[in-house]
């Protein structure tokens, strides 16, 4: 059974803050710290903005373009680390808001910056076998950094919906086949209560990262018999530029195949957001018959590997909502004040 993306939304707040004005708060080099992540701003959430109104944000705009009806829709999965209730789901809010029936199953997933693909992982089963129509499934964050800490110079916010299906006419990309690697591999994690994750610091990058992104592209290359010069686009999971740069080369796919879709240069790491959102950029300008890689990495940790075939249906929805490009342009740039009271990071005592 075919089975792919129907349609596809995504949304990104339009405040940014600039790593200049985050190292001048605590005396770090810039100019060092930008050529290091290949960051140079990050987006930041409104103070009314949360993981459950980028998700709905970014859900309707996947609804606008999907032109269906959404009583089809039979499930909706949020992936988050930073779902703005311990004990309520996010998905339930979503799927009322963009009009789903009360005949649906909705729940919440974790698994750090790769929940948004679980998500679509777990509705390309439910469609797959039958069970639902249409699913939507979701990786939004508004990503936290504690003041002072590495992650404070990437860790954003935004996210993207993605609406699965199975009718070929309805298709805009064809999902050919996915592959996951996992391990128990504590690089990143915060316990309940926390209100900022910690890190293994150099931890993260070679037992966590490229360990999970090469042996998941490399066993889904394996599994489809196919190459890097087989696909026309690569997107791998974005925590700063450098990490995909060098797993893409590591991988043998090249820099013009990644480029269309690395954006964490403009809006910083949207989490579980983050690989989706390089898939939606990559299908903002893609052409029918061109094929996409891309790889989701988790901290904790694993790995979602997709192999995606863009179908001609694409250039009849893509310009029913607003692209990637569209969403980051024309930012509002704020200082480390009003950046602190967006996200919270004064508290009362």
């Amino acid at each position: 059974m075919t089975i792919g993306i129907v349609s596809y939304g995504a949304y990104v707040p339009r405040y940014r803050i600039k790593i200049e004005e985050i190292a001048r708060l605590w005396g770090d080099d810039a100019e060092a710290l930008k050529n290091g992540l290949m960051v140079y701003e990050k987006s930041v959430p409104d103070v009314d903005e949360d993981t459950a109104t980028i998700a709905v944000e970014a859900a309707r705009y996947a609804m606008a373009r999907s032109g269906v009806n959404p009583s089809r829709i039979g499930a909706v999965y949020t992936g988050s680390e930073s779902h703005p209730y311990a004990v309520k789901p996010t998905s339930t809010i979503v799927a009322q808001a963009i009009g789903t029936t009360p005949e649906m199953t909705a729940a919440d997933f974790e698994f750090a910056c790769k929940a948004g693909t679980a998500a679509v992982q777990a509705c390309m089963g439910l469609v797959g076998s039958g069970m639902i129509d249409l699913g939507m499934a979701i990786g939004a964050d508004v990503s936290q950094g504690a003041p002072g800490d590495a992650l404070e110079y990437t860790a954003a916010a935004g996210g993207v919906a993605c609406l699965i299906g199975r009718k070929e006419s309805e298709l805009a990309a064809i999902i050919e086949d996915t592959y996951s690697f996992t391990t128990d591999t504590p690089d990143f994690w915060r316990r309940e209560g926390m209100p900022y994750p910690e890190h293994g610091g150099r931890f993260t990058g070679e037992p966590g990262y490229f360990k999970h992104v090469t042996n998941g592209a490399k066993g889904l290359l394996n599994k489809l018999g196919t190459k890097p010069e087989d696909y026309d686009y690569a997107v791998f999971h974005q925590p700063n530029g450098k990490f995909p740069s060098k797993a893409a080369k590591m991988l043998g796919f090249t820099k013009a195949q990644i480029t269309p879709g690395l954006v964490v240069p403009k809006i910083g790491n949207t989490y579980s957001g983050s690989c989706l959102m390089g898939i939606a950029a990559t299908l903002d300008q893609a052409k029918p018959g061109d094929r996409i890689f891309a790889t989701a990495f988790g901290s904790g940790a694993g790995s979602d590997s997709f192999s995606i075939t863009v179908t001609d249906r694409i250039e009849e929805i893509r310009n029913l909502a607003p692209t990637v490009s569209e969403l980051i342009k024309d930012p509002i740039y704020i200082d480390y004040a009003k950046y602190a009271r967006h996200k919270g990071k004064i508290r009362l005592a």
